[in-house]
């Protein structure tokens, strides 16, 4: 396995913070001013990166009624899947504004392609790297198409299970595909966090051999920030404005000051994690005072006997370890020792 990737020279991997995907989806509903100020929140908020979705209502499905094409049920509930895309898709003369915007804001923007046309757009205004969406991950033929453009690939795996995924990393090695991470998600909008199963991910990198991180439709930040502990290097959110703005992904994304908050509270998880150490830090070596230690109570004369009366485990914890109490009853103190003495081995006289 990579110990990263790397996508407009930020590497992304468990040595490194965690890299934050604002998914903007839908979320521009229509108004590409929208889209360009919530860009600018993402910004803002400290994301890594903003994430397209690049199709059309005629490339993703085609226009029929029937009931295969019938939306029943959830946030699309009556609509049809033309319907619903054509609503919610955003129009490819906007891709180069939207790639000049990041280049302003000095911020990583690329897409997920539906399709072959797609990614040849992509390609023709330089994306930086791509993302297969969950209910793509079963499409070899596109997964196949991205990976053999040499960027670094992300694919999420809602839906799919074991075999998909190896399936899925399969094609995209064998096209080419050098740097990829796998993210574990749940195809619900919103998604439930009790049916996150965040113990995939840690499994996802033993098992297929890749980095691994979390494509998160839960309606809060708590699901992300325990993902980091578990490996994740890379979080991906959907991010509006309002979450009552009325569009089709609105309602299970984060608004900016929650964005702000995923940021920063991945950061730390992320910092927290640290390596396995079991020496003081530097934040305990001031706090020794409060430790217990052996401690003389009581002026000791040389020649005394050490007993319970005149040595006693307190704080603070300059002494020898209470663990020794033993070793010096009934021994002989070796010189004069005043009362509030840190005990020392040296106190004991020579046999």
């Amino acid at each position: 396995m990579n110990p990263y990737i790397t996508i407009d020279d930020r590497k992304i991997g468990k040595d490194f913070p965690p890299y934050i995907i604002a998914e903007l989806s839908a979320n521009h509903n229509g108004d590409i001013n929208r889209a360009f100020r919530i860009m600018e929140e993402a910004k803002r908020a400290g994301a890594d990166a903003i994430k397209l979705q690049t199709y059309s209502h005629d490339t993703i499905t085609i226009d029929c009624d029937s009931e295969d094409f019938q939306i029943h049920g959830g946030l699309w509930d009556g609509q049809t899947l033309y319907e619903l895309y054509k609503g919610a898709h955003m129009p490819w003369d906007w891709h180069k504004p939207l790639f000049e915007k990041a280049k302003e804001l000095d911020i990583t923007i690329f897409s997920s392609p539906f399709d072959f046309t797609a990614v040849d757009l992509l390609e023709e205004i330089n994306a930086p790297a791509y993302k297969i969406a969950s209910f793509e991950l079963v499409d070899h033929p596109l997964i196949a198409k991205v990976a053999q453009t040499g960027k670094p690939m992300i694919m999420s795996t809602g839906m799919a299970n074991d075999a998909e995924i190896q399936e899925a990393i399969d094609v995209a090695k064998n096209n080419g595909c050098q740097e990829l991470i796998v993210l574990h998600c749940v195809s619900g909008y919103p998604a439930p966090a009790d049916q996150y199963n965040l113990r995939t991910i840690a499994d996802m990198q033993q098992r297929f051999g890749v980095l691994s991180g979390l494509s998160d439709h839960t309606i809060d930040n708590a699901t992300a920030v325990t993902s980091i502990a578990l490996g994740a290097c890379l979080i991906e959110k959907h991010v509006t404005l309002d979450r009552n703005g009325g569009g089709p992904d609105d309602s299970f994304s984060l608004e900016p000051r929650e964005l702000k908050a995923l940021c920063d509270d991945t950061y730390t998880a992320w910092q927290s994690l640290g390596h396995v150490n079991y020496e003081r830090t530097e934040a305990e070596k001031g706090n020794v005072k409060f430790r217990r230690s052996l401690y003389v109570v009581k002026d000791i004369s040389e020649g005394e006997v050490f007993s319970h009366e005149n040595i006693r485990s307190i704080r603070p914890g300059f002494g020898v370890a209470p663990k020794y109490l033993e070793n010096f009853i009934g021994e002989i103190s070796a010189k004069n020792i005043k009362k509030g003495t840190p005990l020392k081995f040296e106190h004991l006289q020579p046999k």
